[in-house]
């Protein structure tokens, strides 16, 4: 028996061509992203074409025939009432002045676009006068003849309200209608140049994020340079293997990773390509320092995308991660605020996906992948201080934190070492020297008729600076850690003039070994290899000390594995570059290397 032939249906074929051509639209994107396609249903009105609601879904008659530019024409009709707010407004559906006001308002515009073929009789000129006013004057006047019956649904309003139901909040059509009206306007300067053959033409032979990527290079030079030293690598089946839902980036290669079957417009990819290309730029990567690398990798996605809203970059994508009370704040603030959270924050989703940070410390393996550049590093730093420098203030004011970290990176981070030093200079003074004529000076021998003050420092025990370390000396301490540590006291406290410091050895008990001399605290050291590491003990014995002075700081030697410690007075840390301490320090950490 012969198989039948699939039924089609001219009249929803021609409603999908049209629909097609309005979501490759750059006006329209962004606001077809947000609504849904299409349906057919009894409750369009019998003498109407279409009917959209507050919330962007289309209703279509169930069987009218018509041809795709008809539809098109319908389907502009519709979302250019959502872009323009007419949805947003509280007035009964039976005010027939105020829809007739806002239909000659939409027409009036998509007049100008020359989209599709009207499927109402346009009157030859429209008064140019808002909405408001002329609902105000037909509610006294009447409607015009010409100007009534222009919408898509007969003689019933063809904008509906409905209640939200989706996830999240509801879609703000406006600012999406402005963000195709600025994707638009780029569109036509590409027409222009030949990038593209018309605005429908939404990739113009190119993919949305390769002009994405075009568009900082050639329009945003803050971002420019390193838009012209990266790539970007579009595999499906490498973003699956990987589990890349949007994107993720390699900053030692230079390389975006996206997931090209996922559905964003133009604007959206310049977000997320921004955002990418900041990770990489401020080293991301590199600057965990022990932390918990996800939860790192979401406090700078928090502090990146703050930066792109309040710079207006492109659009953010939904499930992008913001939050506002979060903004002004560093990377490593926002590391110590979420660390509290852990419940609510691991739970949070990157670009990458949930659970899973878009920044990572390997290249993926795929057809041509790049090798490392040499000096990319100093690539990144240089065009981010150029981009700076070059920025036009007409595109609006950068975040404070966004500059301050461009200029950090002229100015690489001091070492461990050179951190204790300065801390060792502001917490520790030295003592101060004075002249005294009971001691000649040394150059008097020279000139014996002239008397020359010496050099004497004062000898008053209770002048001489020190400080209190509390040493992890449990079995889990590693030895180089111990001797970098304590060699670099020790030279630091001769600088000083410390002829010694308070010393507590701690394991599972507190050891006082009292003042020791900063050059022998190194022999005195013995580890012991008894169970867990309780540093509290050794703090309060320090602050109830009555030898030991009450603005005296405390430099505190760990390996991490250590008790919740809580010093109420100046303290540091020194910890191995790979750990991390149970709590929120609230002293300065020195990682050693």
């Amino acid at each position: 028996m012969a198989r039948r032939k699939a039924h089609k249906d001219p009249a929803w074929e021609a409603i999908q061509v049209a629909w097609e051509r309005i979501a490759r639209h750059p006006l329209f994107a962004p606001m077809v992203h947000w609504g849904s396609t299409p349906n057919r249903s009894e409750s369009c009105p019998p003498d109407g074409w279409a009917t959209i609601n507050s919330n962007g879904q289309i209703i279509t008659h169930p069987t009218r025939r018509a041809t795709p530019e008809e539809w098109t024409w319908v389907f502009a009709h519709l979302l250019i009432h959502l872009g323009l707010g007419h949805a947003d407004s509280d007035r009964p559906e039976s005010d027939r002045a105020f829809a007739a006001a806002c239909d000659v308002a939409v027409n009036r515009y998509l007049q100008s676009l020359k989209l599709g073929i009207p499927v109402v009789e346009l009157p030859p000129t429209f008064p140019g006068t808002g909405e408001e006013a002329l609902a105000r004057l037909w509610r006294g006047a009447g409607v015009p003849a010409e100007y009534d019956g222009l919408g898509v649904a007969g003689p019933a309003t063809d904008v509906l309200t409905a209640r939200w139901n989706g996830w999240g909040p509801p879609p703000n059509w406006s600012e999406l209608f402005a963000a195709g009206l600025s994707a638009a306007a780029a569109a036509a300067v590409d027409v222009a140049g030949g990038a593209r053959s018309s605005l429908s033409d939404a990739r113009g032979g190119r993919d949305a994020w390769d002009l994405a990527l075009g568009w900082f290079v050639s329009s945003y030079p803050l971002l420019g340079a390193i838009a012209s030293s990266m790539t970007v690598v579009a595999e499906a089946e490498l973003a699956r293997g990987w589990d890349i839902q949007v994107a993720a980036v390699n900053a030692a290669t230079g390389e975006i990773y996206v997931n090209p079957l996922v559905q964003l417009t133009e604007n959206e990819w310049r977000f997320v390509i921004a955002h990418e290309m900041l990770h990489a730029a401020l080293r991301h990567g590199d600057r965990v320092s022990g932390r918990d690398p996800y939860l790192w990798n979401v406090a700078a996605d928090l502090v990146i995308n703050g930066w792109l809203l309040e710079m207006g970059v492109g659009m953010m994508p939904a499930g992008a991660l913001h939050d506002p009370v979060l903004k002004g704040l560093s990377v490593e603030t926002v590391y110590d605020r979420i660390a509290t959270d852990l419940r609510r924050y691991r739970k949070l989703a990157t670009l990458r996906g949930a659970g899973l940070g878009d920044v990572l410390g390997q290249p993926l393996p795929h057809v041509g992948e790049s090798q490392r550049g040499a000096g990319l590093d100093d690539i990144y730093r240089r065009a981010l201080s150029t981009g700076l420098a070059y920025h036009d203030p007409a595109r609006g004011l950068l975040p404070a934190g966004l500059v301050e970290e461009i200029r950090a990176l002229d100015h690489p981070a001091l070492g461990w070492d050179a951190q204790l030093a300065r801390w060792f200079e502001e917490h520790v003074p030295a003592r101060s020297r004075v002249r005294t004529y009971a001691r000649a000076s040394r150059r008097q021998s020279s000139t014996p008729d002239i008397p020359r003050p010496g050099w004497i420092r004062p000898v008053e025990v209770d002048r001489l600076p020190t400080y209190g370390v509390v040493l992890d000396t449990s079995g889990s301490m590693d030895r180089v850690l111990l001797g970098k540590a304590l060699g670099a006291i020790a030279s630091y406290s001769v600088a000083r003039d410390v002829p010694a410091a308070r010393v507590v050895f701690c394991d599972a008990a507190a050891y006082d070994a009292g003042y020791v001399p900063v050059e022998a605290i190194a022999g005195r050291v013995q580890v012991r290899g008894r169970g867990g590491t309780a540093l509290q003990p050794g703090v309060e014995l320090l602050e109830r000390a009555d030898d030991f002075p009450v603005d005296g700081p405390i430099l505190l030697i760990t390996d991490g594995q250590c008790d919740v410690v809580r010093v109420r007075r100046e303290h540091a840390w020194l910890i191995p570059a790979g750990a991390t301490l149970p709590f929120t320090a609230r002293g300065p950490v020195f990682r050693v290397q």
